[in-house]
């Protein structure tokens, strides 16, 4: 299987970790994590993705190894880093694939930087909409959690989680756990960043080839799909049977196989 390679980029921002994996001649493909993941959420799609690519997965700012945006967590903030990384890495164009967090970021980066994205995967992503904004304002904080002397407060934060997640899969939630506790100060700041963000004032300038992913099993994302197809009139659906929040690390030879059928279609 073809060796992951991780290396950090300095950017604007300071230090941005990634890795990578595949033919550095190969079509690139970009992808991002959800929050408050990280590359890791892709380790096992890479080598699957570098048969026929290069295969990318960084860091979003102030996730996993890579330092914070400087000001408050933004999906514009977050979409010009990626253009940085890409930079860097001599990257004209490359197809994007976001997950949750990681397809608001993917879409910007479509919409501000057309010449920069070839085609679009948007996994489990949402519609942030009035209505989606004006929800969000009044729920609860997702991730946070009180910290306290016995440790309690991590099994809270698994336990939050645990129901959207397979079960008898103990080690995607112990890979949540572990990339949560490493957020760089506010771990419901990426959550608040999509919550947010205007997408219907950016969506439209969004003319690339797209799939859609919905994961049967997500009921955060699964209802947005057809008001992300009313927007998206140029979109595809793949529907993967089973998959939950966590998919890419759930399903990674399904999820792998979706992107590189889209790809290769491109």
């Amino acid at each position: 299987m073809t060796a992951i390679r991780r290396a950090f980029a300095d950017l604007s921002v300071g230090q941005v970790h990634f890795a990578t994996c595949g033919d550095a001649a190969a079509p690139a493909v970009l992808l991002l994590h959800q929050t408050p993941r990280s590359w890791l959420e892709y380790r096992d799609v890479l080598p699957l993705l570098a048969q026929r690519c290069r295969a990318i997965a960084m860091d979003t700012p102030g996730f996993g190894d890579s330092a914070p945006l400087r000001g408050p967590a933004s999906i514009e903030g977050w979409a010009a880093v990626a253009v940085e990384l890409l930079d860097v890495l001599a990257i004209d164009r490359a197809h994007v694939v976001g997950h949750h967090t990681g397809g608001v970021i993917a879409l910007h980066l479509a919409a501000a930087h057309p010449t920069r994205v070839a085609s679009l995967v948007l996994s489990s992503m949402p519609f942030t909409g009035e209505a989606f904004r004006r929800v969000r304002r009044d729920r609860p904080p997702i991730d946070a959690v009180e910290p306290s002397e016995d440790g309690s407060h991590l099994a809270a934060l698994w336990q939050r989680r645990q129901g959207f997640y397979p079960p008898g899969r103990p080690d995607l939630l112990e890979a949540f756990v572990r990339d949560a506790l490493k957020v760089s100060g506010d771990v419901e700041g990426g959550h608040r960043a999509v919550a947010s963000y205007r997408m219907e004032d950016h969506i439209h300038r969004v003319t690339q080839p797209t799939l859609l992913i919905r994961a049967s099993g997500d009921p955060f994302a699964s209802p947005h799909v057809p008001e992300l197809q009313a927007h998206l009139p140029q979109a595809h659906v793949a529907e993967i049977a089973g998959g939950m929040v966590p998919l890419p690390d759930q399903m990674p030879r399904e999820f792998a196989q979706v992107v590189l059928d889209f790809v290769a279609r491109i």
